[in-house]
């Protein structure tokens, strides 16, 4: 059985049947391993609402001039981010992909921004066409772009990098003076004053954003305090990056903990008349889904390797970030096993959680793994020719088919031509 505290890592709606079967949305995590198969994303459609909810709840009784806007970076799924442009959210995107992806899940194009430290002329020009609200100018060649693409004065905002680090992994760290991002305080003020004179920039104010998986909050009045003796502007986009738990064990500031250390710098340090713009990503989606994986081999010996038909391909984060997560045998009550919990690529490093204390793995047993709603779908990958994964949405005890599972001829569509029959010396 999943341990009562795993509840709390767990989707919203997690829960058990009467059968004692751990449930999503209403519907059982075996039936759907058996409906849809495995490896599979599962999300829970009512958990997305509520969180986005809980958002604009927690900024309009602080500060009613926020747009929240989620960072579609960190589950860009068409049609589960819908479920966000439909509760009133914004959207921030970081390529002409991303923008494409926005669009199609009915954000307003109004309601959405453009990021990236390197746009190039498809993201800006694709930005400029479909009228999106604003533009993140990242440095001067993003202003180069913007004078010679669009047609008509393009709202933009400068991102300045303020030399405050977030405290997180280095990989996600985002604030430090080395960073690819924004422009340096020291330079900021000339690009100000050159965007001020455009006449395809209107200027509307600063964004700022320090990191991601950010447990410490007091980096957000340390951001502001940085940047404000650029001037007083009538728009703030003070980033995002609240951390989430991934286990049990783990503490997190709340939503409203963000949201009042946000509005306390906007008002302490900033402006407090100014529009406010915030950018969550992970604490929106994170815990709203899980990944089933079906064990295929346990192997005892020194250590216990148990090994499930999913890894590096669907779930990037323990190799790239060293995030801990704490996966379970789905809907069994055994005996803990210390165990070494590991994917099917053929990489040594394909490791997904290292002494996981799992229930006597068995093959053939259903795992769950929480907590796997942010960046595990973007940083999906065909690594040993792996098929990306479905995605199922649970709600109200319905399942349904969000995005299929990938075939043997979608490896292959790409592929054009024959093999080279001419000598290449």
């Amino acid at each position: 059985m999943v341990a009562d505290q795993l509840l709390d890592v767990l989707p919203r709606t997690a829960g058990r049947d009467a059968e004692g079967r751990l449930t999503v949305g209403g519907v059982a995590l075996a039936d759907v391993a058996a409906e849809f198969g495995t490896p599979a994303f599962v999300a829970d459609e009512q958990g997305l609402r509520e969180t986005a909810r809980e958002y604009l709840d927690a900024f309009a009784s602080r500060h009613a001039g926020t747009d929240v806007h989620f960072a579609s970076k960190a589950l860009p799924c068409a049609p589960l981010i819908r479920i966000l442009a439909e509760e009133g959210l914004g959207c921030d995107v970081a390529s002409a992909g991303e923008l494409a992806i926005a669009l199609t899940a009915g954000f307003d194009p109004e309601h959405v921004l453009l990021h990236g430290n390197a746009k190039n002329d498809d993201d800006i020009g694709d930005a400029v066409e479909a009228g999106i609200g604003m533009i993140v100018v990242d440095g001067p060649d993003d202003v180069d772009r913007i004078e010679r693409l669009s047609p008509r004065r393009q709202k933009v905002l400068l991102r300045v990098n303020p030399a405050v680090p977030g405290i997180t992994h280095a990989a996600m760290d985002t604030g430090s003076p080395e960073a690819k991002f924004g422009v340096a305080l020291d330079d900021a003020p000339a690009l100000l004053d050159r965007m001020a004179a455009s006449d395809r920039c209107e200027l509307l104010g600063l964004h700022v954003h320090i990191g991601s998986q950010l447990l410490d909050l007091d980096g957000f009045g340390r951001a502001a305090e940085a940047i404000a003796a650029l001037g007083r502007f009538g728009v703030y986009d003070l980033g995002g990056g609240l951390g989430i738990a991934y286990r049990p064990e783990e503490t997190a500031p709340t939503i409203a903990d963000y949201a009042q250390a946000t509005v306390d710098a906007l008002h302490t340090y900033l402006n407090p008349e100014a529009q406010l713009i915030v950018e969550p990503g992970r604490s929106v989606v994170g815990r709203s889904m899980v990944t089933l994986y079906r064990v295929i081999t346990v192997k005892r010996g020194r250590l216990t390797h148990v090994a499930v038909n999913g890894g590096m391909g669907d779930n990037l984060e323990p190799m790239l970030y060293g995030q801990q997560f704490a996966p379970t045998i789905l809907d069994r009550d055994r005996a803990l096993e210390t165990c070494e919990l590991v994917g099917h690529h053929c990489e040594s490093g394909d490791v997904l959680a290292h002494g996981a204390g799992l229930a006597t793995p068995e093959v053939g047993d259903l795992l769950v793994m929480p907590v796997t709603g942010a960046y595990c779908y973007s940083l999906q990958n065909n690594y040993n020719g792996a098929r990306r994964m479905p995605v199922v949405l649970c709600r109200d005890g319905d399942a349904r088919l969000a995005v299929r599972r990938e075939t043997i001829a979608d490896l292959l569509a790409r592929d054009v031509g024959g093999p080279c029959t001419r000598s290449i010396r």
